[in-house]
């Protein structure tokens, strides 16, 4: 598994932090990285995710040039 950690100290808005884990928590595929719990740790919320090996998709983007085909062709999948 993954965490990521939600520093919630000045959190502008709770509710679109709910609305996210509501929304994983609907949607499962075998294409998306999946949630699987979460726990409230001091002033933490701990978002437990299904680990994607590699490292984030972010980190892919930034490493990897791709041109504007491909692109189009991995949004379409």
């Amino acid at each position: 598994v993954a965490i990521k950690k939600i520093h919630l100290h000045g959190q502008s808005s709770m509710q679109e932090t709910a609305n996210e884990i509501t929304i994983m928590k609907r949607n499962r595929s075998p294409w998306l990285v999946n949630y699987l719990d979460s726990f409230l740790v001091h002033e933490e919320l701990w978002l437990v995710m299904e680990y994607m090996d590699g490292g984030t998709l972010e980190d892919l983007i930034n490493m990897t040039h791709m041109s504007e085909d491909e692109i189009s062709t991995v949004s379409q999948q």
